[in-house]
């Protein structure tokens, strides 16, 4: 039953929102070469992909070869990118990118990029203390 809590938000919303908190929205990989890592992958994989302006050159979108779904992308490591971790990097949805990013350190991780603004969402890239890397999104 959905009614509106002391915030003015209905439950049903609050609890959609708390829902995907935790979930993997996105994958990319950060490189180099982004157009060699590209057509590597769509020949091992059978990726399909599509091309993404980003002003004097394009990052990717790999698409299912079926249906065209949007899976994953490779983006060129410039500029913003330039300090990405050139592995597979998961976006995970949490509820403040700063204060995941400030339990991060507490926890004895890293912050290796952020927390700042991307593509309409806060960001960050957090290390666990055993290298592993993850990227940390919210509104």
């Amino acid at each position: 039953m959905s009614g509106e809590n002391s915030t003015g938000l209905s439950s049903s919303v609050e609890e959609a929102d708390k829902s995907s908190i935790g979930r993997i929205e996105w994958v990319d990989l950060s490189v180099g070469d982004a157009a060699r890592s590209k057509d590597f992958y769509c020949k091992v994989i059978g990726w399909k992909s599509t091309d993404v302006e980003m002003g004097t050159y394009s990052d990717f979108n790999l698409n299912l070869p079926g249906s065209g779904q949007t899976m994953a992308g490779i983006c060129h490591a410039r500029g913003m990118n330039a300090n990405l971790p050139a592995q597979w990097l998961m976006y995970v949805r949490v509820a403040d990118v700063a204060a995941s990013a400030a339990e991060a350190e507490r926890q004895k991780g890293k912050v290796l990029d952020g927390p700042r603004r991307m593509g309409g969402n806060n960001f960050c890239v957090i290390q666990d203390p055993d290298g592993a890397v993850m990227a940390l999104i919210s509104d």
